[in-house]
This record gives C-alpha cells, sequence and structure tokens, in this order.
C-alpha cells in the first residue's frame, strides 16, 4: 500500500497523511478521535485482562494468565517499595496502570503503519493515527493528572502554609523569597513538561521512522523495519518503566514533609 500512496500523492504528502488525527472541533477543543478511541480501549483492555487473572486466581498452580499478571503486580510492587516513602494504597495501582496503559499505547507503534489506516479507510474514515503517546495531547493528559496528584498530596501531607513555606522558604532561605519561589515554581512546571515531551518524541520518533521505511521498495522493508522494530521493543518499555518511576519518584516526594 505504501508503494501505490507513494506513487500518488508523494513522500511527504504520505508522512502527512499518517501523522494527521482523526479530529472534529477548531483550536483549544479540537478532540482527536483516534487517540480518545485507542486510549478507552487498550485501557479496557488492560481492566479486562486484570479481571480475568483476579476471577481465575487460585491459591494452587497458578495458569498463564495469572503468573504474568502477578509478575507485573511484583515488578511494580518493588519499584514503589523502592522508591516511594510515604505510605499510601493509591501509588502500587496508579503506578501499575501508568506502566500498563503507557505501554499498550506505545505498543500499538509495532503494528504495520499501514494496517489501520487501511481498516479506516475502507470505512470511510480519512485519517487515523493509532499510537496515542505520538499525540502530545495524550502524553500530556496523563503528565498533568500526574501533576494534579502531586499538587494535592504536597498540600494534603504538609497542609496548605506547609506547601508555601516549601515554595517560598527552599532552597535558600527566607531572604531569598523570590528566588526561591521562581526556582520552585520552574521545578514544579518541568515535571509535567518533561514527563510529556520524552515519551512523545521517543515515540513520535519511532513512529516517524516506521514511515520512512514503509516508504522504500517493498524488498528493503522486512530488513530494516524488524530489527528496527526488535530494537523498538526495548524503547516502547523504557519509557513506560520511566514514566512510572518518575511518577512514583515525584509523588515520593510530595508525601515528603520536611
Amino acid at each position: 500500500m505504501a508503494t501505490e500512496v507513494h506513487a500518488a500523492e508523494g513522500a511527504t504528502g504520505y508522512i502527512i497523511h499518517h501523522l494527521t488525527p482523526l479530529h472534529v472541533g477548531e483550536g483549544f477543543w479540537t478532540l482527536h478521535l483516534d487517540t480518545l478511541f485507542f486510549s478507552a480501549v487498550l485501557g479496557g483492555l488492560f481492566l479486562w485482562f486484570f479481571k480475568i487473572a483476579a476471577d481465575k486466581a487460585t491459591a494452587g498452580v497458578p495458569g498463564l494468565v495469572q503468573n504474568f499478571a502477578e509478575m507485573l503486580i511484583e515488578f511494580v510492587d518493588n519499584q514503589v517499595k523502592d522508591s516511594f516513602h510515604g505510605n499510601s494504597k493509591l501509588i502500587a495501582p496508579l503506578a501499575l496502570t501508568i506502566f500498563c496503559w503507557v505501554f499498550m499505547w506505545n505498543f500499538m507503534d509495532l503494528f504495520p503503519v499501514d494496517i489501520f489506516p487501511l481498516v479506516g479507510s475502507l470505512m470511510g474514515i480519512e485519517y487515523l493515527r493509532v499510537v496515542p503517546s505520538t499525540d502530545l495531547n495524550a502524553t500530556f493528559a496523563m503528565s498533568i493528572s500526574v501533576f494534579c496528584l502531586i499538587i494535592f498530596y504536597s498540600i494534603k501531607i504538609k497542609g496548605p502554609w506547609g506547601f508555601a513555606k516549601e515554595l517560598m522558604f527552599q532552597p535558600f532561605g527566607p531572604w531569598l523569597l523570590p528566588f526561591n519561589l521562581l526556582l520552585k515554581l520552574v521545578e514544579e512546571i518541568a515535571k509535567p513538561i518533561s514527563l510529556a515531551l520524552r515519551l512523545f518524541g521517543n515515540l513520535y520518533a519511532g513512529e516517524l521512522i516506521f514511515i520512512l521505511i514503509a516508504l522504500l521498495p517493498w524488498y528493503l522493508q522486512p530488513v530494516l523495519s524488524f530489527p528496527w522494530a526488535i530494537f523498538h521493543i526495548l524503547i516502547i518499555t523504557l519509557q513506560a518503566f520511566i514514566f512510572m518511576v518518575l511518577t512514583i519518584v515525584y509523588l515520593s516526594m510530595a508525601h515528603e514533609d520536611h
């Protein structure tokens, strides 16, 4: 399909077509329907898988689903124990959700780039972008949700005045209050921005490379796409892990009452 589209509209048009989301609305109120759809479907698969694992859980010989679910839970639990020093029943489930959901977002990048757009075109859908983490709106939505939790727990644990003192008096004391406030605001705002841009940048670049490979002659595509896909498995797992660990660390910092 890539060769036919390439001949019809050129490489630039092919790339733009694959990187254009299905959207409605204008400006701030634009909704990327494909991002919302695939995020919801993948989130539903995550819930369905763990529900199946919970329903089939047994104290006897566990099955494959239970083994895999327990492995994921133990992996995330170890990360929380190593990085989180507060006391909260939310952090471990949140970390598990973030790791699995972001990984599933990223995993969509391993499907051939023309499959889902072809299916969409047969259904009359002109544009279809299937990797939610290549959409800056999705990565920022996730990171801003984490940021809201950071602010919430900072105020809950330290109190409004304690949180205000942390913003105004650290790290250089009350005599440099404006400088302290500026540094702390930059530090706090940098957290959601870095979380969102790191995930978006890595996955956007990976998707773009797959699209460029699809523009090559058909006999060269497997030679390049297969090694890149193998390497990309490491990237998508690492990005999900980094997002999860940084979330745990940031929430641990919010629970620290100086």
